[in-house]
């Protein structure tokens, strides 16, 4: 699964456009369409399966598919391609503290099986869920038109806590878990290593260059 952004921003990026993050080597063999399997291009799109909690890797054609409200009975969804921020009413520091979330990096989504928000944070293992005030998100979301608008199951609210801000973008759910991936693969000692720390530079700097304001919030 790639992990990179540009391809959400771009539908149709060549490869060589394609970020730093999870960007496919020459030698990798080609991935097929898990639906009909046709050749897939390297900035394909990804359905979810919200029952199996799992994401498949299609074609353009099986992507669209997906995309209108109510295809495949609700059983599969297409993830979005769209990142944002909200200037107009970002998150502060004393707001995100009051989730209760122990990291300073964290990714959230609505998850439908559960009826609920989940939050979850890089670690050795994968993904690994955290506790969180439930009530203090639906407090913020009231507040914060970002938090509101996540799609459930598909879409992600990633939030890095720097020291002095906290940056949150609204991101396809498939950037969370490309992400989660590399750092898992890459991931050395206690705190990751050097690769780690540069991986999760780059992908900062994806989301600050092709990240656009909420519509209307700009």
């Amino acid at each position: 699964m790639t992990a990179g952004l540009r391809r959400f921003a771009r539908p149709q990026a060549a490869p060589a456009d394609l970020p730093r993050i999870g960007r496919r080597r020459r030698d990798e063999t080609a991935e097929s369409c898990e639906m009909c399997g046709a050749s897939l291009p390297p900035d394909h799109g990804h359905v979810a399966e919200p029952q199996r909690r799992s994401l498949s890797c299609v074609c353009p054609g099986c992507y669209l598919l997906f995309t209108a409200d109510g295809a495949g009975h609700g059983r599969r969804r297409a993830v979005p391609r769209r990142i944002h921020h909200d200037p107009a009413t970002p998150l502060t520091l004393a707001e995100y503290d009051e989730l209760g979330v122990p990291v300073a990096m964290a990714f959230f989504f609505r998850n439908s099986v559960l009826d609920r928000i989940v939050g979850c944070y890089p670690s050795p293992g994968g993904a690994t869920e955290c506790e969180l005030d439930l009530a203090a998100w639906d407090r913020l979301a009231a507040d914060h038109p970002l938090l509101a608008a996540l799609e459930p199951d598909v879409e992600a609210v990633f939030v890095d806590r720097r020291p002095d801000a906290i940056e949150a973008h609204l991101i396809p759910i498939d950037a969370c878990y490309g992400l989660i991936g590399q750092l898992r693969m890459r991931w050395t000692g206690f705190d990751g290593g050097d690769e780690v720390r540069r991986i999760l530079a780059d992908f900062r700097d994806d989301l600050r260059a092709l990240s656009t304001p909420l519509p209307g919030r700009a």
